[in-house]
C-alpha cells in the first residue's frame, strides 16, 4: 500500500513536471522578443569597463538580476490574485520609464556627435586610464545601477507576459514555471553578455596561438567586436524605444487598434504593403515609444527648473 502511494506521488509529480516544462517553454516562446531586447540593453550598458573588471561587473548586474526577480515573482502573482487591474498601470509606468531613458541616452549623445575625433577618443581614452580607483569605482556602481534599474523593468514584463501564460493554472503550477523563467531567462542573458563583453580577449588569445587558422580566426573576432559592441549599443537604445512603446501601446486600447489597424490596410494593399506589414507594428510602436520619451522628458525637465535645478548640461 505505501509502495502504491509512492508510486502514485511520485506519478504526479512527473505530471506536474511535465505540465510546467511544456508552459515554461511556451512562456520562453513569448518572452522571446522581450528576451533579445533585454540581451542587447544589458549588454550595451556594461560595456565599457576595463577587462579585468567586465565579469565582475556582468555577475553584480546578474545577481542584481535575480534579486529583482526574488521581487517580482512573488509580487505578480500576489497582484495577479489580488488585484490583476493593476498589471497594465504598473507596466505603462515601467514602458514610459524606458522611453524616458532612451530618448535621455539620444538627448546626451547629440551634443557631443560632432565633437568626436581621434583626438578626443584620445584625451577620454587618457582620462579613463587616470582615473583613481574610487572614480572608477563610482562609474561600475553608477553602470551596475542603471543596468540593473533597466532589468527591473524588462523582468517586471516577462513576469507580466508568463502569468499571463499560466493564468488559467493552478497556484502551484504559476509560481513553478514562473520561477523556471526567471531562473533560465537570468542565466542565459547574463550568461550571453559575459560572452560578447569578453569577445576581445578571445579573440586576442587566438591571435597569440601557434595555429594559422586560429590566428585569422582571433584577429576576424578582434576586427567584428567593436562593430558588434556598436550594434548593441544601436540595438539598446532602440529596444527601450521598442519595449518600451509596445507597452504603453498595449495599455492604450484604442492607440493598440490603431496601429494593428494601420497594419492591416498595409497588407491589404499587397505588393510591398505586404511586405512591410509585419514590420510596422514594431515600428509604430517604437515612434509611440519615441513620442512618449519625448513627453516625459519635457516634463521631467520642467519639473527640475520649477524646483530651481539646473537642466542637465547647463550644470557647468
Amino acid at each position: 500500500m505505501a509502495a502504491g502511494s509512492l508510486l502514485t506521488l511520485l506519478d504526479d509529480i512527473a505530471s506536474v513536471l511535465d505540465d510546467v516544462s511544456i508552459l515554461t517553454k511556451k512562456a520562453a516562446a513569448k518572452t522571446a522578443g522581450v528576451l533579445g531586447d533585454d540581451l542587447a540593453l544589458n549588454a550595451q550598458k556594461v560595456s565599457g569597463v576595463v577587462s579585468a573588471r567586465e565579469l565582475p561587473v556582468v555577475w553584480a548586474v546578474a545577481k542584481g538580476s535575480f534579486f529583482n526577480k526574488l521581487i517580482l515573482v512573488p509580487l505578480a502573482l500576489l497582484i495577479g490574485t489580488f488585484a490583476p487591474w493593476a498589471i497594465v498601470p504598473l507596466l505603462m509606468v515601467g514602458g514610459l520609464f524606458l522611453c524616458f531613458e532612451g530618448v535621455e541616452k539620444l538627448h546626451h549623445a547629440m551634443p557631443h556627435r560632432a565633437r568626436k575625433s581621434p583626438e578626443v577618443a584620445g584625451e577620454a581614452i587618457a582620462v579613463l586610464a587616470a582615473s583613481s580607483p574610487q572614480e572608477v569605482v563610482e562609474t561600475e556602481s553608477e553602470k551596475i545601477k542603471g543596468a540593473v534599474r533597466t532589468d527591473f523593468i524588462l523582468s517586471a514584463e516577462i513576469i507580466a507576459i508568463t502569468l499571463g501564460t499560466v493564468a488559467d493554472e493552478n497556484f502551484t503550477r504559476q509560481v513553478l514555471v514562473l520561477s523556471a523563467i526567471a531562473v533560465v531567462m537570468t542565466v542565459g542573458v547574463y550568461g550571453l553578455v559575459a560572452g560578447i563583453v569578453k569577445l576581445d580577449d578571445a579573440g586576442l588569445y587566438l591571435t597569440q596561438r601557434g595555429s594559422s587558422l586560429a590566428q585569422k580566426a582571433g584577429r576576424a573576432i578582434l576586427w567584428g567586436a567593436p562593430f558588434l559592441m556598436k550594434s548593441l549599443s544601436i540595438l539598446g537604445t532602440a529596444a527601450m524605444f521598442l519595449v518600451g512603446g509596445g507597452i504603453v501601446t498595449h495599455g492604450i486600447p484604442w492607440l493598440h487598434h490603431l496601429i494593428g489597424h494601420a497594419a492591416g490596410s498595409l497588407k491589404a494593399t499587397g505588393g510591398m504593403g505586404a511586405v512591410l506589414a509585419p514590420v510596422a507594428p514594431p515600428v509604430l510602436d517604437g515612434l509611440c515609444g519615441l513620442i512618449a520619451g519625448i513627453l516625459v522628458l519635457l516634463l521631467v525637465a520642467a519639473y527640475k527648473k520649477l524646483r530651481g535645478k539646473p537642466a542637465e548640461g547647463q550644470a557647468h
